[in-house]
């Protein structure tokens, strides 16, 4: 992995339906080396650090700029001590004999979940430092509050997905001919 797949950690598990062992292993469906070893224990431990995310992730929504930075800066700073990353050079997974070479941010023993949060806190810290505080958002679909990192080159991004932005559309369209 690198530095944007553990931004993409971040916000699945600020995002994610964290219920039960199943809802979490859909949510890491992308790591399977992690999805097929979370277990009921670990719900508590994820949880507590999503719900710092999600706090992270609204103070830079909710009220972004120079006032917000420290509170962000200190709920980052609080999970990253907290869930500090181990980084390790693994070289595992390539095809023909050659090495897939990526950083592991927990060592090969520890459990999924520490190595899950790791991941999340560094993969937050790292996409403010490439991108700051301000690309941010939170979907306006009004059924969906999901957290998102708008890359876009206008930084105009509204919704989480296409999926939310075409229903949100396709309705306005249908209350416009209605009317």
């Amino acid at each position: 992995m690198d530095s944007a797949d553990y931004t993409e950690v971040a916000l699945r598990l600020a995002n994610a339906d964290l219920t039960d062992v199943e809802s979490v292993r859909a949510a890491l469906h992308e790591e399977p080396w992690w999805a097929d070893r979370v277990r009921e224990a670990d719900l508590p431990l994820l949880r507590e650090v999503a719900e710092s995310l999600r706090r992270a992730l609204a103070t830079m929504v909710d009220s972004p700029g120079p006032d917000s930075d420290g509170a962000v800066r200190a709920e980052v700073n609080a999970l990253l001590a907290a869930h500090p990353p181990r980084p390790r050079l693994s070289g595992h997974g390539g095809h023909d004999g050659t090495p897939n070479w990526h950083v592991h941010v927990a060592g090969p023993d520890a459990p999924a979940a520490d190595e899950v949060v790791a991941a999340a806190a560094w993969g937050l810290a790292q996409g403010i430092v490439h991108h700051g505080t301000h690309r941010w958002g939170r979907c306006q679909a009004e059924a969906c509050r999901t957290y998102f990192l708008d890359t876009s080159t206008n930084q105009a991004k509204r919704f989480c997905s296409p999926r939310c932005a075409n229903r949100v559309h396709v309705a306005a369209f249908r209350a416009r001919k209605r009317a």
